[in-house]
């Protein structure tokens, strides 16, 4: 019994439920980006992007108990994605389609990890300063970063490569690999999953095409969540595909909150 609370296995039954909560804080806030889409497209406007629905959680009456949630829970996802691509949790292997999934596992642990500095921001600049936007300090900081024209080129890259790999994960239906419930949940995540990775994945085109415009003209225009909304509302019957948009994102909010009931923690092998 000596030592046993340092041995591999109890930090792994440490981690997981960690990197459960981690898909847990990806639904809601993707669950509000439904509910900000949604609403944007009955006023025909464009919603708001994922740092709004962390600044809707931090500004909340419940955000004392809620913002350290979410902080602890997406630096668990951002954590649980670096081990999934650098340890190769789930086999992806080092042949191209797999680095190309690996280096997307990279990018979302970048993605949830400015997140999370974000909602961490918000909450320390409330904290010291009843709400000074430091937060709003450290987005421009980065958008300034991200407007470098190389910069968004490869950021371009990438997107495009995540997107089509949501889309493909999608049409092969790949996530099934990774999740164990049983078949009769399994048929509502397959609608959950399709739909909302689908949905996820031509967003995340559409933000490759907007950084590669940007990165190619060298002009200030924006390459974010925001912007590929403003940029379907602009289109025709925009405000119908702002409201398919909103409607793949409430079934990505539920995908991801069954991967954080049912999908497979890979750590056996660490």
């Amino acid at each position: 019994m000596t030592g046993s609370a340092l041995t591999p296995t109890s930090w792994h039954d440490w981690f997981k439920p960690f990197a459960r909560l981690g898909y847990g804080a990806r639904g809601l806030v993707y669950l509000l980006l439904a509910f900000f889409i949604g609403s944007a497209a009955l006023t025909t406007g464009s919603g708001g992007d994922a740092k709004d629905a962390v600044q809707f959680i931090t500004q909340s009456t419940a955000s004392v108990i809620l913002t350290p949630l979410l902080i602890v829970s997406l630096a668990g996802y951002c954590l649980w994605r670096v081990i999934q691509s650098l340890f190769d949790t789930d086999d992806h292997g080092f042949k191209p389609a797999g680095l190309a999934v690996r280096a997307g596992l990279l990018g979302a642990a970048a993605s949830y990890g400015f997140l999370t500095v974000y909602a961490f921001s918000l909450w320390w600049g409330s904290a010291i300063s009843s709400g000074s936007g430091s937060g709003d300090g450290f987005a421009r900081t980065a958008a300034a970063f991200i407007g470098a024209g190389p910069v968004s080129i490869i950021l371009a890259s990438v997107f495009a490569i995540v997107g089509s790999a949501h889309i493909w994960k999608a049409a092969g239906r790949k996530y099934r690999d990774h999740i164990d419930a049983p078949e009769s949940i399994m048929r509502w995540i397959d609608v959950a999953g399709i739909g909302g990775l689908t949905a996820r994945g031509l967003i995340f085109v559409v933000i490759a095409f907007l950084l590669y415009r940007r990165g190619l003209a060298g002009n200030g225009e924006q390459a974010s969540l925001q912007a590929a909304l403003d940029f379907i509302a602009g289109l025709p019957f925009g405000a119908w595909l702002l409201g398919a948009t909103a409607g793949g994102f409430l079934l990505f909010s539920i995908y991801s909150l069954a991967e954080a009931i049912w999908r497979r923690i890979n750590l056996d092998d660490m």
